[in-house]
C-alpha cells in the first residue's frame, strides 16, 4: 500500500508537522487534515476502476459538505448516496446535488413530512424502501398523493450458501418472487414512483482480502467473494428482468469502494457507491483491487510522559463501529513504530503509546492517527483542515460544524 512504509510515514510525520507550524497559529485537537493531494488521487482511481460507469459518492464516509462539492466537481461522479432523510433534505436545501437517494428506509416522520411537503425536494431525492410498511409511514404523513415520491427497492445483496446468509442483514427481499410483488405494489399505489433498485453487496465490498497477519482468512474471504459474485450477477439478471415488464429504471445502484471492479462490470448495473475509497481509513488498507492513499488524519498532543518508554497522548478514544475488536480502534501512524497499549487501548481521555519511537517524543509533539472508518471522523471535530503539497491552504466545516446530527 502506498504510504505505508516507515520512511514514508515519517515523511508524512514532517510534512503534517511542518504545515501545522507554518499555518502560525494555535489548532484544537483532535486536529482533523484531509490531504487534498491524496484525496484526488483516490478520486481519480475510482474513476478508472468505474471503467465509465458513474460513482454515486457515500456520504456517511465523507461527511464534509466542501468534500462533497468538490468529488462531484469531477467528471464522472454523480449524485449522493445519503443515509436519512434529514441529511438528503439539507443537502438538496444547499444545493450540493439535485440527485441524492436515502441509501436505508426511514420511519422518520417529521423529515417525511417536510420531503412531501417540498415538490422541488421530492424531485431530486429518492426513498428507499423494502416492505410495504415504509410506504405506510410516508402515507401517514401526508393528505394528498399530489407530490409523487421516488421510491427505490433494496434487494438484498448477501450470499446464500448452504443454508447461511453472509453478508450485511439488509433488505428482506432476495428472491425474485417478493422484489415483483412489492413492486406492483408500487406501481399501482397512488404517489409513488420507482426508479431504481440498490443492491449492496457489502461482503463483497468492504472485507479487506489481502491481511498479512491473516493469510488463512483472507484465501476464505476471498473465494467467499468469487463465489458471491457469480451469484449475484444472476439474481441481478432475474430480478432486472421481471422488473422490466413492470416499468422502466432510472438506475441501479450497487456496490462500494472495495468493489468497484466487480460491480461495474455487471451489465445490470448503472451506478457504483463509492465513499470510503476517498479518504482511506485503515478497514481499507488490504485489498486486491485497489492501492490506496490515506488521506484522512488526525493530530493528538503528547501530554505525558509516565516512563522513558512510553508517550502519553491527549484523547484518542475515537473507535469506530461495527463488531467490536482491535481492528475498531485508530491506529497511531506517524511517526511509524508506535502501537496502543493493551491495557488502555484508546482512552476517552488519554492513550498511552508504546514502541520503538515513544522515546524520542517530548511533550507538545503531535502524533498523527488514522480512523478505522471513514467519515467517522468527522463526528469527532467542527472543521477539517486542508493540506495541499506542504502546507494547511483552508478548513470545511463537517455535518457536525454545521449544527448537523443525522
Amino acid at each position: 500500500m502506498p504510504g505505508d512504509s516507515a520512511i514514508e510515514r515519517n515523511r508524512l510525520w514532517a510534512r503534517l508537522d511542518g504545515a501545522v507550524a507554518r499555518y502560525g497559529a494555535p489548532l484544537p485537537t483532535p486536529l482533523a487534515v484531509v490531504d487534498l493531494d491524496a484525496f484526488d488521487a483516490n478520486a481519480d482511481d475510482l474513476l478508472r476502476r468505474a471503467a465509465g460507469k458513474p460513482v454515486r459518492v457515500a456520504s456517511k464516509s465523507v461527511r464534509v459538505p466542501d468534500l462533497l462539492r468538490r468529488v462531484l466537481a469531477r467528471d464522472g461522479f454523480e449524485g449522493i448516496l445519503a443515509f436519512t432523510v434529514r441529511e438528503a433534505l439539507w443537502l438538496e436545501e444547499q444545493e450540493v446535488t439535485d440527485d441524492l437517494v436515502v441509501a436505508y428506509p426511514s420511519v422518520d416522520r417529521g423529515a417525511l413530512a417536510e420531503l412531501v411537503a417540498s415538490p422541488r425536494a421530492a424531485a431530486h431525492i429518492t426513498l428507499m424502501v423494502d416492505d410495504v410498511a415504509h410506504l405506510d409511514v410516508v402515507d401517514s404523513v401526508r393528505s394528498s398523493t399530489a407530490v409523487p415520491i421516488r421510491v427505490a427497492i433494496d434487494v438484498d445483496a448477501g450470499l446464500r450458501l448452504r443454508g447461511r446468509h453472509v453478508g450485511p442483514k439488509r433488505s428482506p427481499l432476495h428472491d425474485t418472487p417478493p422484489v415483483l410483488e412489492l413492486a406492483r405494489t408500487i406501481a399501482a399505489r397512488p404517489g409513488f414512483r420507482l426508479v431504481g433498485v440498490m443492491t449492496y453487496e457489502g461482503q463483497v465490498a468492504g472485507l479487506q482480502d489481502v491481511v498479512p497477519t491473516a493469510r488463512a482468512r483472507s484465501l476464505i474471504v476471498r473465494g467467499l467473494k468469487t463465489a458471491s459474485v457469480a451469484q449475484l450477477t444472476r439474481r441481478r439478471r432475474e430480478v432486472a428482468d421481471a422488473l422490466a415488464e413492470i416499468t422502466d429504471l432510472e438506475f441501479w445502484n450497487a456496490g462500494g469502494s472495495g468493489s468497484v471492479e466487480s460491480s461495474g462490470a455487471d451489465p445490470v448495473v448503472t451506478e457504483i457507491a463509492a465513499g470510503s475509497g476517498l479518504l482511506v481509513p485503515t478497514l481499507f488498507d488490504h485489498y486486491r483491487s485497489f492501492a490506496p492513499r490515506p488521506a484522512a488524519f488526525f493530530g493528538l498532543p503528547v501530554t505525558r510522559r509516565p516512563t522513558a518508554e512510553i508517550a502519553t497522548v491527549h484523547g484518542g478514544g475515537l473507535v469506530a463501529s461495527g463488531p467490536a475488536g482491535p481492528d475498531r480502534l485508530p491506529t497511531p501512524w506517524a511517526p511509524a513504530g508506535l502501537a496502543l497499549t493493551t491495557l488502555e487501548g484508546a482512552g476517552e481521555v488519554q492513550t498511552p503509546l508504546v514502541g520503538s519511537t515513544a522515546g524520542m517524543l517530548q511533550v507538545g509533539d503531535l502524533v498523527w492517527f488514522r480512523h478505522a472508518k471513514a467519515g467517522e471522523l468527522f463526528e469527532h471535530t467542527t472543521t477539517a483542515h486542508l493540506l495541499t503539497g506542504d502546507d494547511l491552504t483552508g478548513t470545511a466545516t463537517t455535518y457536525r460544524g454545521h449544527g448537523l446530527a443525522f
